[in-house]
């Protein structure tokens, strides 16, 4: 008898322990360090040779050749492709069809602890269990399999990256390791990013703390915003990621008494409410909400502290512009800050606000993290990590004249499709002004590119007034600042005035 998996695993699931995934890479020689118990094991092909394991994931037949003389004893069961893999391509046999003439397959069967599952591989899927997506290593099919069948917390120990095996798997380093013609191991992530954003499950190494908790500078109005930021760190993260808006935590800073060390922005101190927030504890990632990412948050996420309190992105010397501190990895357990006394600084005079926000004199640090994780304006296919949008007057999400826009609004047409944003939710914030109205139709005709919307479309974005037009001088609203809300009326009335139209037919101009 062979068995779906996933009847298997509803068959079976007595208890709430995670499943732990062991794979051949380096830090499977971590696992005492860890500890199997309160796990339930499933080894990745030959893994299941150094220890007994609940499940032997294996897909090629060449795998259960090399551990026959194991299987049996050390795997609880044995789960398959329907069709598996031969010398690292799909075979043209069924599973069903293989076990009569495999002595070890037919023995784990007849003692019903032979399970099956569709492979994306596979020529086509047989009914019964859903298809299971891999691009290029076993990783990526177990933590899928596991996902599809319910599994809501799952870890791993040898699932690294990378192109090294583990000391115990020495003897198949020139057999075994990338065989399949790929340069490394990393290409599992892709996969493994797929799975955590397609079904929620809660993945991380063991080795790494997780979930990533990535703080974001925000205010309500930049909500959109930060959603599709939010979409973009997960659609390519290989691990779980918490993402907290940090202006829905409330936290008031005092006022410091001289006018020129307030903050210019509502979220400029924001990110001194971290330590606090994270509880003291643990790692933390900061970022502005006006930034798209389009790489693994992990390769900064587990980047060594080395004794700074923080990390920050340097900024490449050509570029002319100041030292950035709006992506920062934080050591919240060396950090001690909270709201007063980081006014008490500035108001006792030991440091001004530009020493504040531009030195982080508050902390050690070191430039550590990579110029390409805050691209200021700069897009790279295929080194950008994060794109930050620093122009205010050219966001995406309120002009259409900025020339990467198109990758920002590409990100919401993919979040919106998810289902991860709804067009009710882009709708009303186009309703409140928080957003350019024209970004609207670009979601209902799914066009990237604002230049090509009609006439009409980008018309509709005239006498738009941006939120950050209605600030403030030091971060106050428009209708905190009388000067702001009389700037703010000003615009506006101009916006519709018959001299902006005017001008406007003789510049022969319809951008915005």
């Amino acid at each position: 008898m062979i068995e779906a998996f996933t009847d298997w695993f509803h068959r079976t699931r007595v208890d709430g322990r995670p499943w732990l995934i062991l794979g051949k890479g380096p830090s499977f020689g971590r696992l005492a360090e860890f500890g199997p118990d309160g796990f339930r094991l499933l080894s990745l092909n030959h893994v299941v040779r150094e220890l007994p394991v609940e499940v032997a994931h294996i897909i090629d037949l060449d795998v259960v050749d090399a551990c026959a003389d194991v299987l049996q004893s050390q795997a609880r069961v044995l789960v398959m492709p329907w069709y598996p893999h031969v010398r690292n391509r799909v075979g043209r046999l069924t599973l069903e069809s293989i076990v009569p003439g495999h002595p070890v397959l037919a023995a784990l069967a007849a003692e019903g602890r032979l399970l099956w599952y569709n492979l994306s591989t596979a020529p086509d899927a047989r009914p019964g269990s859903p298809v299971v997506p891999v691009s290029y290593f076993s990783a990526e099919a177990a933590l899928g399999l596991l996902a599809r069948s319910g599994a809501r917390v799952v870890r791993s120990l040898g699932v690294d990256g990378g192109t090294a095996y583990g000391a115990a798997f020495d003897d198949l380093k020139d057999k075994t390791r990338l065989n399949n013609g790929h340069p490394s191991f990393n290409l599992q992530f892709a996969g493994i990013a797929r799975s955590i954003m397609t079904t929620g499950v809660d993945y991380a190494p063991l080795t790494v703390e997780s979930p990533v908790r990535v703080y974001v500078g925000s205010q309500e109005a930049q909500m959109l915003a930060v959603k599709v930021l939010e979409h973009s760190i997960r659609k390519h993260a290989s691990l779980s990621v918490e993402v907290f808006p940090m202006h829905q935590a409330h936290i008031e800073f005092p006022t410091p008494r001289e006018v020129r060390n307030r903050p210019r922005t509502p979220f400029s101190f924001q990110r001194f409410t971290i330590p606090q927030l994270a509880g003291y504890h643990g790692r933390a990632l900061y970022v502005d909400s006006d930034m798209q990412v389009f790489r693994d948050v992990r390769e900064i996420w587990t980047l060594p502290f080395q004794g700074a309190e923080i990390l920050a992105a340097r900024e490449p010397g050509e570029s002319g512009r100041k030292p950035q501190f709006s992506v920062m990895l934080l050591d919240c357990d060396a950090l001690t800050w909270n709201p007063e006394s980081v006014v008490g600084y500035l108001d006792r005079g030991e440091f001004t606000y530009e020493q504040l926000m531009y030195e982080m004199k508050l902390a050690s640090h070191r430039a550590d993290i990579p110029p390409e994780w805050n691209s200021l304006e700069r897009f790279e296919e295929g080194r950008t990590g994060l794109l930050h949008y620093t122009d205010m007057t050219k966001q995406p999400w309120i002009s259409a004249a900025n020339p990467r826009g198109y990758l920002w609004v590409r990100g919401l047409l993919e979040a919106v499709e998810s289902g991860f944003i709804t067009r009710d939710y882009v709708e009303e914030h186009v309703r409140l002004g928080y957003v350019r109205p024209s970004l609207l139709v670009q979601l209902d005709e799914r066009k990237e590119e604002p230049a090509t919307l009609s006439r009409a479309a980008r018309a509709l974005d005239d006498g738009y007034v941006a939120p950050y037009q209605q600030m403030g001088p030091h971060g106050t609203s428009g209708t905190a600042s009388a000067l702001g809300r009389i700037k703010a009326q000003l615009r506006h009335l101009y916006e519709y005035s018959i001299v902006k139209r005017v001008l406007r037919r003789l510049s022969g101009s319809t951008a915005t």
